[in-house]
C-alpha cells in the first residue's frame, strides 16, 4: 500500500467531500470526519491495516467550487502539512450552469476551472508525496444529458492535468456510469450527485484501487 506509518492525506472538496464534518477542518472522533467517502475511506484503512497510522483530514466544504476552494486552500490544505492531497471539486462549478442559469457569475467556465485546478496542483507537487485528482460526476449514464455532457468536459479537464503533472487519477464518474448500468441512480443518490452509504462505499473503493490497498491484509 502507498500509505506509510503517520501519512496524513488531505482530503479537498465541496460537500460530497464535506458530507457533515468538522468545520473548516475535520478528523478524529466521533462525526468529525462526515459520514460519507472520506470516512469510508478511513474506516476501510483503519480497519485493514490495523498497524499503521494513518491521519485521514476532512477539508470539504459544502457548496464551494473551485474559486472557492482555491481562496481557502492555503489554510485548509497547505498549512496542514499533509503527505498526500485529494481534490474533488467541479460539481458546483458546473451545476450552479444549471439551477441557476441566470447568475452568471456563480458560473465557473472550463477555462477558469482548468485554471484553479491548476493553481492547486502547482501549489501543492513539491510538498507532498502525491496528490490525488478525482473528477466531479453526475450520477447519470446518459451522457447526451445536458448536465452530465458538461460534466465531462471538467473530468477531461481533471484527467488531462493529472497527466500532466503526474498525479494520481481517479474516475468517479466512470465508476458510477458502470454501476447504473446494473441499478439506477437513486439507489445512490436522488439528486444524483450527494450519495447515500452505497454511493459512499463505491467512492471509497474506487479511490482506494488506486493506493495498492489489499482487502486480504491484516498483521
Amino acid at each position: 500500500m502507498i500509505f506509510e506509518n503517520y501519512d496524513r492525506i488531505v482530503f479537498a472538496g465541496d460537500s460530497v467531500t464535506d458530507m457533515g464534518s468538522a468545520q473548516p477542518v475535520g478528523e478524529g472522533l466521533f462525526d468529525n470526519c462526515g459520514h460519507g467517502y472520506v470516512r469510508m475511506i478511513e474506516n476501510l484503512l483503519a480497519s485493514g491495516y490495523p498497524e499503521l497510522k494513518i491521519r485521514v483530514t476532512n477539508s470539504g466544504c459544502n457548496g464551494h467550487n473551485s474559486n472557492m476552494l482555491l481562496d481557502r486552500y492555503e489554510r485548509d490544505v497547505l498549512n496542514l502539512n499533509p503527505d498526500w492531497v485529494s481534490i474533488c471539486i467541479g460539481i458546483n462549478d458546473v451545476w450552479r450552469q444549471f439551477d441557476i442559469p441566470a447568475i452568471r457569475e456563480a458560473h465557473i467556465s472550463p477555462e477558469k476551472y482548468r485554471e484553479n485546478m491548476e493553481n492547486m496542483i502547482l501549489a501543492t507537487k513539491d510538498k507532498v508525496k502525491g496528490i490525488f485528482i478525482i473528477t466531479p460526476y453526475y450520477i447519470e449514464p446518459n451522457r447526451e444529458d445536458p448536465m452530465r455532457k458538461r460534466m465531462d468536459e471538467y473530468g477531461a479537464i481533471c484527467r488531462e492535468l493529472a497527466e500532466k503533472h503526474g498525479c494520481i487519477f481517479v474516475d468517479f464518474q466512470t465508476m458510477f456510469e458502470k454501476y447504473c448500468s446494473v441499478r439506477h441512480s437513486s439507489a445512490l443518490a436522488w439528486d444524483r450527485v450527494h450519495p447515500n452509504e452505497i454511493g459512499a462505499m463505491l467512492m471509497a473503493r474506487e479511490f482506494l484501487k488506486h493506493c495498492d490497498f489489499d482487502y486480504n491484509h491484516m498483521l
